[in-house]
């Protein structure tokens, strides 16, 4: 058995990394359901970007407040606060992160589809990636649960998509509306917030969750349940936490030296377990 990668935290936590193709490393149970919080957001985002690969949603269609579309609030830019229904910015005019906004994604999914969003991901994400202890009954925004396994499953499909095509799938991670600025939570202003379709971008960003090992082109999310999911084109890795402890200062200080030691060990051991 592999060494376990050093975590210099005292709560319960599930750690994994994969490449492409398999997982390379779990430690902690990689079957223990964990709230996800706003890692929830990348598993709704490839729903809804499922629904616009089958021609059932278009990225450019209004959405959300006026002048908004389905792109603007994928990306954060269609004005809503954090939470509560009024826009409280211009459309287009900066990155304002946004639960508000998934949850308007799901309703407009749901009726451009005919399907509930909870049945929607059923059939599209949990069956398409043969997901086993997901929970996506909750808010799109931040109420999903999950295991490691699945996260990692979750991250292959963004590492090599299946379920998307490759067009698409470039678009969803490429940065929408460069040059805004915005809040990324927990870490302050970035100018600028550079995010995809639902993922967020790294970039150069500092401080940032990720490493310094990290490309440009990671790209993921983290939650405030002391979760995240990032995937990083440039080493073909996409790695996940879950943990017991709400997002804080441990969390701040872990995550990037945990990143590095990610990338450091497991860089260049693509289709090669352990």
């Amino acid at each position: 058995m592999p060494p376990e990668i050093p975590v210099d935290v005292a709560f319960a936590h599930a750690l994994g990394v994969s490449d492409a193709e398999r997982t390379l490393h779990v430690q902690g149970e990689p079957t223990r359901v964990w709230d996800l919080a706003s890692v929830s957001k990348p598993l709704a985002a490839l729903g809804v970007l499922i629904a616009v690969d089958r021609g059932l949603v278009d990225l450019d269609e209004p959405a959300g407040p006026e002048g908004a579309t389905v792109r603007h609030l994928l990306a954060h830019t269609a004005g809503y606060a954090f939470d509560g229904d009024q826009a409280v910015g211009t459309v287009g005019a900066r990155r304002i992160y946004s639960n508000t906004g998934f949850e308007v994604l799901a309703a407009h999914v749901e009726q451009a589809t005919g399907y509930d969003f909870e049945e929607w991901m059923e059939l599209t994400v949990v069956q398409g990636l043969d997901l086993v202890d997901v929970e996506v009954g909750g808010s799109p925004a931040a109420g999903y649960r999950g295991s490691i396994r699945d996260l990692l499953a979750v991250g292959r499909e963004l590492l090599a998509p299946a379920l998307l095509s490759t067009d698409l799938w470039q678009e969803a991670t490429a940065v929408q509306f460069p040059g805004l600025s915005g809040i990324l939570p927990g870490y302050g202003r970035q100018k600028p917030n550079d995010w995809g379709l639902g993922f967020e971008i790294r970039d150069h960003k500092q401080p940032h969750w990720t490493g310094e090992r990290s490309s440009p082109e990671t790209f993921g999310h983290f939650g405030q349940s002391g979760s995240f999911l990032w995937v990083d084109p440039a080493a073909g890795l996409t790695a996940a936490f879950l943990g017991e402890q709400p997002f804080g200062p441990d969390h701040v200080r872990i995550w990037p030296p945990l990143t590095d030691a990610l990338l450091e060990r497991f860089g260049g051991t693509r289709g090669t377990a352990g």
